[in-house]
């Protein structure tokens, strides 16, 4: 089964919207696979999405190929990045804000609602609570024309449906958008600890992406560094993980030829997470160590998994900018 980090996804009410995340992330998505989950409900937006003729062929075979819609393709592309862009200054792959991918996807939901009313009902957020979401982390910004324009757009939405508070929160973030310059928080990277008395093993890591919220750690590989130290008072298990974007409540856990052997809560520090517990022996035997917000087995991306998106991503750095998100844009920017 190919792992989420691969398929890009829209969520619609009665059907799943798929895509190639290759072409998506090249700016070329030519088509998109719908897979109905309730027919009855897909019905109508489908028809409208589709047309009659494709539409009927879906209902009776469950699913359907057809030219993807750049609507579509950007609500899935903007979803993604939310959850799966492997941001790393050491990659060089700059963070995105959360705000600007909201902001986007709101006008980007707004514009599928407009193309196929009633498709993303259900859906995980409507454009008003992306909106609000974003609202608050846009003012000012080096991309401030194109922050306008969204926000302007959004304000004429919701007036055509009658938000008439929200229409007028776009317009007044539209008035207030300036050119500025904002702080992204790059992390530093660490060197592998130096082997000191009583060192008895060692190693590193890596982060699996799908074990960790996303925006909080860098997406390189072999950040995770850990030791046990014996000294005659007790036996420690000492964990760093470098290159923190956010604060989040993570835990090393440490297993012992597969059973997990401790578990190392871990504090945020300058540009990186540390933790430390004392074992009770110094185990002998392979030990492994994963990092993440539980220990229950996960779909977990490989190293060839995550080698392949950031190389997609890095490839993304010679599209032209109008086939970037604002996010990007704005990423770019601030690094000037």
């Amino acid at each position: 089964m190919t792992h989420p980090v691969h398929t890009p996804v829209v969520a619609a009410d009665g059907g799943l919207v798929h895509f190639g995340l290759a072409e998506l992330l090249a700016g070329t998505p030519g088509s998109m696979r719908i897979e109905l989950t309730d027919a009855a409900a897909a019905e109508p937006w489908l028809t409208r999405l589709v047309g009659e003729e494709r539409a009927l062929e879906a209902l009776v075979a469950g699913h359907v190929d057809a030219p993807a819609r750049p609507e579509l393709a950007t609500l899935a592309l903007l979803l993604w990045a939310r959850r799966w862009w492997p941001a790393s200054p050491v990659l060089g792959v700059p963070s995105l804000d959360p705000a600007f991918l909201d902001l986007e996807a709101a006008a980007a939901t707004a514009a599928v609602e407009d193309v196929a009313e009633g498709m993303l009902d259900g859906f995980e957020a409507t454009p008003g609570e992306l909106f609000d979401a974003a609202a608050e982390g846009v003012a000012a910004t080096a991309v401030a024309e194109e922050v306008r324009d969204l926000c302007l757009r959004l304000s004429a939405w919701f007036d055509d449906r009658d938000d008439v508070v929200r229409a007028e929160a776009a317009a007044a973030l539209a008035e207030a958008a300036s050119p500025g310059r904002r702080d992204y928080a790059l992390a530093a990277g660490t060197e592998v600890p130096v082997p000191g008395e009583g060192v008895v093993a060692g190693g590193r890591a890596s982060v699996d992406w799908a074990r960790v919220p996303p925006g909080v750690l860098d997406a390189a590989e072999d950040t995770v560094t850990w030791r046990i130290v014996a000294a005659p008072a007790a036996t420690r298990l000492e964990v760093e993980v470098a290159g923190a974007f956010a604060d989040a409540a993570l835990t090393a856990f440490a297993t012992h030829d597969g059973a997990v052997l401790a578990k190392v809560p871990l504090r945020l520090g300058p540009g990186r997470f540390t933790g430390a517990v004392d074992l009770a022996t110094v185990p002998t035997g392979h030990i492994g160590l994963t990092v993440g917000v539980t220990a229950e087995d996960v779909a977990g991306t490989t190293p060839a998994d995550r080698a392949e998106v950031v190389s997609l991503v890095r490839a993304r750095e010679a599209l032209p900018p109008v086939a970037r998100t604002l996010a990007e844009r704005a990423a770019g920017a601030a690094e000037f």
